[in-house]
């Protein structure tokens, strides 16, 4: 009996790490700084595209862009999307899998969702 009590204190315990550790992506935080994430487009988008508008420069303004039902591509709108057009580029888009690192890419999606 006092192995059992002793499994189910550590499974709980567990459990209540875990949900530290990921907790706030499943309750729908997101991940990424904004901030910072302005400072990657700034240094890396905005030669193309503008975020103060949905006017076209070298590519689609990305105004409202998170409340877009379909990304240019034609693809729907979601962070896996974005993030992939990021990765892969394409259409005169470079792709940014290696230039930009994981948290550099979750900075500037934070950022994309504020526009």
């Amino acid at each position: 009996m006092r192995i059992l009590s002793h499994l189910r204190t550590t499974l709980i315990a567990a459990a209540c790490f875990a949900m530290i550790a990921v907790g706030p992506n499943l309750l729908g935080q997101d991940k990424g700084d904004a901030a910072k994430g302005k400072e990657v487009f700034d240094s890396n988008c905005s030669v193309c595209h503008n975020a103060d508008s949905t006017e076209k420069k070298m590519g689609p303004g990305l105004k409202g862009l998170f409340k877009r039902s379909k990304l240019a591509n034609g693809k729907p709108m979601n962070e896996a999307n974005v993030r992939a057009q990021i990765n892969e580029g394409g259409g005169g888009m470079p792709a940014y899998s290696d230039m930009l690192s994981a948290e550099e890419k979750d900075n500037l999606i934070a950022y994309l969702k504020t526009l």
